[in-house]
């Protein structure tokens, strides 16, 4: 019997036959990506500048070329870098792609921000220096091929402990450009939600950091708990189900700035908290393996949000000092959650190979 095979296309056979199963293969693609980002950015600095001298950082500088050049590159070396790995079919592959959006945005920005703080601290330090014709062209491609080969290693190598870290940073850089950039100096004398209310390009960072942020946290929040050991039937679910809420709240937050949507900005707002609060809470409960310092420390910034509230309530706080505080608790949390979660199923596969090796000897 012959059985008729569709054709394919050549280029769907090429990424096929790409092997990313081994650690070599993966350091060489991403030495691969590499090299062409810092060939493309080479080539389109050549073309765009015509080897002029130009200053480090500012309008029309060397260092702002490169930065968002690299903002580009890392969201097609992080999409090129994800292509090649094994992808979910069926319910799961809108998920998938959703994550991929939401981390490939953190990848741009992430390389957007550091290299122009970069570029900006240089050029402090060399007063007055210009970049000539062909180092500049160097230096923008450089910039690329670094950007790229960082991202698809990350790509490649995406697991709950380095998507957490990419939260982090990304929040970080994130709501602090958003803060530099604010037409309103003084928006720290209203609340946190001020920066996304200004009408500029300070207040769309701001709410994009947030969206993208809680995207991220929903993507930790269905992964991260996953074979944790717990007596508690459902106590993984309602874990999975409160990271989840958070972060679709904080997305929500920064979808719906507090200026147009402002009871549905605040309650949002609150839900985070109160979803947090019950969290830490029921923790040791739902799984009751977590060591018993992180569910200390968790308690411990229960009671330091609860202390910085009431010092809000009589005045010595702004809101804005205890909506920050609570950010980065929240943020520090889950990335300690994750470092636990990780702990404890080491030690259980590990528990789970001696008992085998135990039975192995007996019988």
């Amino acid at each position: 019997m012959v059985v008729d095979v569709p054709k394919r296309s050549r280029w769907a056979t090429i990424v096929d036959g790409v092997d990313s199963s081994t650690e070599r293969a993966r350091e060489s693609l991403s030495l691969g990506a590499g090299v062409i980002a810092l060939t493309v950015v080479s080539l389109v600095t050549l073309a765009v500048f015509r080897l002029q001298s130009l200053p480090i950082a500012g309008e029309a500088s060397i260092g702002q070329h490169g930065a968002v050049a690299s903002a580009f590159v890392a969201i097609v070396a992080f999409a090129a870098g994800r292509w090649i790995m094994p992808r979910p079919h069926g319910a799961r592959q809108f998920l998938n792609v959703l994550d991929g959006v939401a981390l490939a945005v953190a990848h741009s920005v992430i390389a957007l921000l550091t290299w122009t703080l970069a570029v900006e601290i240089l050029d402090r330090a060399l007063i007055g220096a210009m970049v000539f014709g062909i180092p500049g062209v160097i230096s923008a491609g450089a910039m690329g091929g670094i950007t790229a080969y960082i991202v698809f290693q990350s790509a490649t190598r995406m697991r709950p402990a380095s998507m957490a870290r990419v939260l982090v940073l990304f929040f970080v850089e994130g709501v602090v450009a958003s803060m530099l950039a604010a037409s309103d100096p003084q928006w720290w004398n209203d609340d946190f939600s001020a920066l996304g209310v200004t009408g500029d390009a300070s207040a769309l960072t701001f709410n994009l950091t947030l969206i993208v942020a809680g995207l991220i946290i929903t993507t930790l929040g269905r992964c991260a708990p996953l074979g944790i050991p717990t007596t508690h039937e459902h106590g993984i679910a309602r874990v999975r189900l409160s990271l989840v809420v958070i972060g679709i709240l904080l997305a929500l937050v920064g979808a719906l700035p507090a200026d147009t949507f402002y009871w549905l900005h605040t309650a949002f707002a609150v839900g985070i908290a109160v979803v947090f609060g019950v969290l830490v809470v029921l923790l040791p409960r739902w799984i009751p393996t977590m060591p018993a310092a992180f569910v200390m420390l968790g308690r411990m910034g229960i009671g330091i949000l609860a202390v910085l509230f009431a010092l809000f309530g009589v005045g010595y706080y702004t809101l804005t000092a205890v909506e920050l505080v609570a950010g980065f608790l929240i943020l520090a949390w889950i990335n300690l959650f994750i470092r636990s979660a990780a702990a404890i199923r080491r030690d259980f596969a590990d528990d789970s190979a001696v008992q085998r090796q135990h039975q192995g000897c007996s019988a």
